[in-house]
């Protein structure tokens, strides 16, 4: 009878090849959005943090811009269909139950935005503060955002997340009154594992903090 499982010691060349190949179609991703001249960033965190209400936020600051989404869900198009309704080109992702989106995702996902219309990309991944850091999408940067109601803690349990990233966002700001989320400890652990990310305190819902976000999202776009 065969064996169907991959034993430890074989697994790890399997994980090695796939990373690999991601890397691969990533590497490519990128040459194509920079040859349209899109910037793309990679918006990472836990279910619930708030992903969509800033994306919606964010088109909303951003007349001007041409800006496209894709929204990484294991299943539904709630949040796509949220997103179209501002007019933004959008496309759903349904991973059907993986805990990231990976590059050739993004490549097949792309193929149906007006790329030519577009210069900025933000793709929603799916909720999840482990698995969506090990792939690279060809994205130009990562942000992760942490909500209030998630506690100041989460740098000491997923430090990956923490030290992956370009720009650390505290979401839903107007509930720091009514929480116990110390902003100075959560500020002391990033800067542990990451010395010189920026991190904003926004609030979708007040628009407290979203114009720094915008000016470092334009800042972005200058590059």
């Amino acid at each position: 009878m065969s064996e169907t499982n991959l034993s430890p010691s074989n697994r790890v060349p399997v994980v090695e090849r796939l990373l690999t190949a991601n890397e691969e179609v990533a590497a490519d991703n990128r040459v194509q959005f920079h040859q349209r001249q899109i910037k793309v960033g990679n918006i990472m965190a836990s279910p619930g943090a708030g992903k969509t209400t800033l994306l919606l936020a964010t088109i909303a600051a951003m007349p001007g811009r041409k800006i496209g989404v894709i929204e990484g869900d294991v299943a539904s198009q709630v949040d796509a269909e949220m997103i179209a309704t501002t007019g933004t080109p959008v496309v759903q992702i349904n991973t059907g139950g993986a805990c990231h989106l990976d590059a050739p995702m993004i490549r097949n996902a792309a193929k149906a935005l007006p790329l030519e219309e577009l210069e900025l990309i933000l793709v929603e991944n799916v909720g999840n503060l482990i698995c969506p850091v090990s792939f690279d999408l060809g994205q130009d940067f990562n942000v992760g955002l942490l909500s209030v109601p998630e506690g100041h803690d989460k740098p000491y349990k997923y430090p990956g997340i923490f030290e992956a990233v370009d720009l650390v966002v505290v979401t839903k700001a107007d509930l720091l009154p009514y929480l116990d989320f110390e902003i100075d400890t959560f500020r002391t652990l990033v800067h542990g594992l990451n010395p010189d990310v920026p991190i904003f305190v926004v609030s979708a819902k007040t628009g407290e903090g979203m114009e720094d976000w915008v000016a470092w999202l334009e800042t972005r776009l200058g590059i």
